[in-house]
């Protein structure tokens, strides 16, 4: 009977805490869901804690202890029923997915934030912010005969009584005390959830403070970013204004070179005339002195004729005397020796007056006096286009800066600089100075020079021993063929060297000339005949200018010391794509300007400098701009100059201008044969200047210049698109609905369709 009793008591017990069981299951489920799986319920009822501690929620059925009976009961063969809330606990492994965006992909399928699924039925898995982790749970061992596995749960139970000891009473649980406990688990499964529902609700806190404090940085870093953006605006307009007013200032002074050099040559053309009509009154009156002193010498030799023939007083002459001699030699003889006589007066004649002029021109240098076209002022003196034939003889001590631009001076003495000893500045351009001309010593005793000018001159080498203190050495348009390695050995103050228009190639420039050249920034080479970059340059180079030479190749290793360079022009030489080395600058970290116009390229080159802002390559042969070319440059090209090339409807492809479209500033695309707008200048933002005339574009699709979906107004504020094929009637007025105004496009004229 009491066996009975006991299986009719766990039957109650099922019924009352099954339900519960059910419905704190189902709630638990719904709230795991919402808290992002920070929490789980296993098969078994069982609550994990973050601790990995495992709290039953379910009573279980274990043997237990008997318990003595109450006198006049029945103290049969029956068991007892023991409830236990700290027996065995289920122990949990994790593993860990990685997901993707948010999103999670579990076996083949993919599970969005906050999912939750059962793969198995001891395992439950939840999606949270692109992770899946897995709650797999672990059984606790039984100390029962026969555990049982309940249907639809992962771990067995203990459900057979346990028998009871004889000696003490069976004493059943009554409904109370069964509903005790079930309210007991229930409370402190209440008050596990509260602490958990807090626990998730500081986490969202913590997150949310974190995204306001990102959301913080991110709106301060886009504010130094535009600060950052402005100021470079201001610093290129500025730049940009400078590099106009230094345009105007050259085209100014190229103007007055040109009037000054057509004013030089018609002096020049007026001095020939002169010396022409000179030469021809000199060679007049040289052939009048000749006549007259044919008819002296013919009158001479007819008088001695006749004192011959009168004979003297006191001794008539033979008869062999009083016959003239038919032989003319000693008139001949006479007359040859006078006129050597007359050549050699007319020498020391000349040389007298060179002497005259020489001395008085060197005492009107002393007494102070300055020629025509001579000017001091303070501490510089400028005799430019003054017909100076030689270095004047100067002795001021406290000059600064000597120009002798434009005269004929041809030599350079020893003594030439002794009275000016402080000279920091010296312009001899267009001069006639050689090379044999200028005495090796002549600039040793200046101590401060610093500019030393010798442009358009007939030197063939650089002049020897010049002072150690040189910045800057300009030898331009002269006749050298030739740099030996000692040339420029003392000279590590040097910062800018011009060596344009001259013979000068790899096989007469030694390797090592300009490795004593410690200082130098700024190389000059243009106007020569290299075939390659000159190896040897210096490691502190910046720039380095080789237009109009015959390069065709630039190796891999030729700017390999050169780490410093910011802007290599070469223009007008013979490049093309593929003589250029991958390697030969994709890691020069601070080269910004690359020049390639007028060479012989078909595509814009690979493997260009990641610190790339400017590149021109106006002039070449370029169909097509490879995609992703500019995709790897950091910040990013700014200014892209490929006018006058071949592009055409295919040359750009939709990814060319990939990596650039936030900083691109300038393009100019003008004179190809585009037939259409290229794909991506909507999507540059930063776009302030744009050329595409003189093309073949017949159309202004809405949504190629300006981007439809962004309303805000644009950085463009310059756009040509004439001598095109565009009817201006046919274009929608959306088509520039983001520029700043309607005079910032210029679309006419057209060509006729």
């Amino acid at each position: 009977m009491r066996w009975w009793l006991v299986w009719a008591a766990l039957g109650l017990l099922g019924v009352l805490i099954l339900p519960d069981v059910q419905a704190g299951g189902r709630h638990r489920n719904h709230e795991g869901e919402r808290r992002k799986g920070k929490r789980r319920r296993d098969g078994q009822g069982v609550t994990r804690t973050k601790e990995g501690r495992s709290k039953p929620l379910k009573i279980r059925l274990v043997p237990g202890p008997a318990i003595p009976e109450k006198p006049g009961g029945n103290q049969g063969d029956a068991g007892t029923l023991t409830f236990y809330t700290n027996g065995p606990q289920l122990q949990s492994s994790y593993s860990v997915i990685p997901g993707k965006q948010g999103q999670c992909v579990y076996r083949g399928l993919t599970m969005f934030d906050l999912a939750v699924w059962s793969p198995s039925p001891c395992v439950t898995c939840l999606c949270s912010e692109g992770r899946v982790v897995c709650d797999e749970m672990s059984c606790p061992r039984m100390h029962c005969p026969s555990p049982v596995t309940p249907a639809g749960r992962c771990c067995p139970v203990c459900m057979e009584p346990v028998p009871s000891d004889p000696s003490e009473p069976i004493i059943p649980l009554t409904q109370e005390e069964i509903q005790s406990i079930l309210w007991r688990e229930e409370e402190e499964h209440r008050e596990e959830e509260e602490r958990l529902r807090k626990k998730d609700e500081a986490r969202k806190k913590r997150r949310r403070e974190r995204k306001e404090r990102e959301e913080r940085q991110r709106k301060m870093v886009e504010e130094r970013r535009r600060e950052e953006e402005e100021a470079l605006r201001l610093q290129l307009k500025k730049e940009e204004e400078e590099w106009r007013r230094q345009v105007e200032e050259e085209e100014r002074r190229q103007e007055d070179e040109r009037r000054i050099e057509q004013e030089r040559r018609m002096e020049e053309e007026r001095r020939r005339q002169e010396e022409e009509r000179r030469r021809e009154e000199e060679q007049r009156m040289e052939e009048e002195r000749r006549r007259q002193q044919e008819e002296e010498q013919q009158r001479e030799a007819k008088e001695e004729v006749e004192v011959w023939l009168r004979g003297d007083v006191f001794q008539m002459p033979s008869e062999e005397e009083l016959i003239p001699s038919p032989d003319p030699t000693p008139p001949a003889v006479t007359e040859e020796l006078m006129e050597e006589a007359e050549d050699i007066e007319v020498e020391e004649e000349v040389t007298l007056q060179v002497e005259e002029e020489e001395e008085e021109e060197r005492e009107t240098w002393i007494r102070g006096g300055l020629p025509a076209g001579c000017d001091i002022s303070d501490v510089t003196m400028t005799c430019e286009n003054a017909n100076l034939n030689r270095f004047p003889p100067l002795s001021i001590p406290e000059l600064k800066s000597l120009s002798l631009e434009g005269n004929n001076i041809s030599s350079i003495p020893a003594e030439a600089f002794n009275g000016i000893p402080n000279l920091e500045w010296i312009n001899l351009k267009k001069n006639k100075l050689t090379s044999a001309g200028i005495n090796p010593k002549a600039f040793t005793g200046l101590k401060m020079l610093r500019r030393l000018y010798l442009d358009e001159n007939l030197l063939d080498v650089v002049p020897p021993d010049l002072p150690p203190t040189l910045q800057e050495l300009k030898i331009n348009d002269n006749q050298l063929r030739g740099i030996d390695e000692n040339v420029f050995r003392d000279l590590n103050n040097l910062v800018i060297l011009e060596l344009e228009g001259n013979l000068l190639s790899e096989g007469n420039v030694r390797p090592r000339a300009f490795a004593p050249l410690t200082q130098l920034f700024y190389l000059r080479l243009g106007r020569n005949y290299f075939r390659t970059i000159p190896q040897g340059l210096p490691k502190s180079l910046l720039e380095l200018h080789l237009e109009n030479n015959l390069i065709e190749e630039i190796s891999e290793t030729v700017l390999n010391q050169t780490t410093n360079l910011n802007l290599i022009s070469l223009r007008h030489n013979k490049l093309d794509e593929t003589r250029i080395a991958p390697m030969a600058w994709f890691n020069h970290r601070n080269l910004e300007s690359i020049d390639l116009s007028h060479n012989d390229l078909y595509l814009v080159p690979s493997y260009l400098p990641k610190s790339l802002v400017h590149l021109v390559l106006v002039g070449n042969n370029i169909e097509r701009i490879p995609g992703y070319i500019f995709a790897h440059m950091d910040p990013g090209l700014e200014y892209l100059y490929m006018s006058f090339n071949k592009l055409d409807g295919e040359g750009i492809e939709p990814e060319s201008f990939f990596g650039a479209y936030h900083s691109m500033t300038e393009m100019c695309l003008d004179h190809n044969q585009l037939i259409h707008i290229p794909l991506g200048i909507s999507e540059m933002t930063n776009l302030h200047f744009l050329r595409l005339d003189s093309n073949r574009i017949r159309s202004i699709p809405e949504g190629s210049i300006c981007d439809l979906d962004n309303h805000e107004e644009t950085n463009l504020v310059a756009l040509r698109m004439d001598n095109n094929y565009i009817d201006p009637n046919k274009v929608s007025p959306a088509a520039f609905s983001c520029l700043r105004s309607a005079s910032s496009v210029v679309l006419k004229p057209q060509k006729p369709m």
